[in-house]
This record gives structure tokens, sequence and C-alpha cells, in this order.
């Protein structure tokens, strides 16, 4: 029963929730394409896209400085249901279209680019590997 529970705490977020529609449409993305789509500080996409990682829902790689994400195959079935049904879901929302088209504009803007950068920043943002030991945050804190 505790990783149900832990399953849908994950789920209960509208970030995170966010972040999941995002990656079902598209393979991979970086953390910086989740600032600026989602409108974000680099901290708190870091803290949600490791909540995901730590509960089995997305992968992660590096790419010298930058980490990509996507959504990892699953094979447990409570998990896999409940994410087609979320999909399925969110295609219906006007808000969830809205994201995409956010995230199709950043990523015109963002080719061409040697190296994530934000709307604002001058310099690529700083990525944070999400793959941290249980329970240790950035930095070693725990």
């Amino acid at each position: 029963m505790k990783e149900t529970a832990s399953f849908f705490q994950v789920l209960a977020d509208e970030a995170r929730l966010k972040m999941l529609w995002l990656l079902f449409n598209h393979r991979e993305l970086c953390v910086c394409d989740f600032i600026e789509v989602l409108g974000i500080t680099q901290s708190k996409a870091s803290r949600h896209l490791r909540i995901l990682y730590r509960a089995g829902l997305v992968t992660d790689r590096r790419e010298g400085l930058w980490v990509y994400y996507a959504l990892r195959p699953l094979q447990d079935g409570l998990a896999k249901d409940h994410l087609d049904k979320l999909r399925s879901h969110l295609a219906h929302r006007p808000d969830a279209a809205r994201l995409l088209k956010r995230l199709s504009a950043w990523l015109r803007r963002k080719d061409g680019e040697t190296r994530c950068v934000g709307k604002s920043a001058s310099r690529p943002a700083q990525i944070i590997n999400v793959a941290a030991p249980s329970g240790a945050l950035p930095g070693g804190r725990q």
C-alpha cells in the first residue's frame, strides 16, 4: 500500500503533472526547457524532476553540463495504466494544449543554440544531477 500511496503523491503536484505532459509529447527535454515553458526556477524544476526520477517515472542523460529527461518505460501495471489514463485526460485540456504551444515556440527559439539558455539569461542555467542518493539534497545536505 505504501508504494501505491507514494505513486499518487508524486502525481499530486501541478508542476509535475505539467512536466509529465510535456514528456508525453516530446521524447526528451532539458531542464532549461521546463524552466522556460513552465516559468519556474531552476531549483524548483530540478526538485520536481528529482521526485519524478526517484519515483521511477523519468530517466536522465547527461550531455556535458546539461541533463536531459525522458519518460521511463514502465513495467508496473498500476503506474502504466494510470499514466495512460492521465495522458488521455490531459490531451483534452485547453491548458495542456497551451503548454505544448509554449514548448514548440520555445524549441523554435532555442533551435540553433549551442547551449541551453532561458529567454532572459545570458548564460545557461545551472543544472544539478537528480540522481543523488535517496534522501540526499544537492550539496550533500540531508
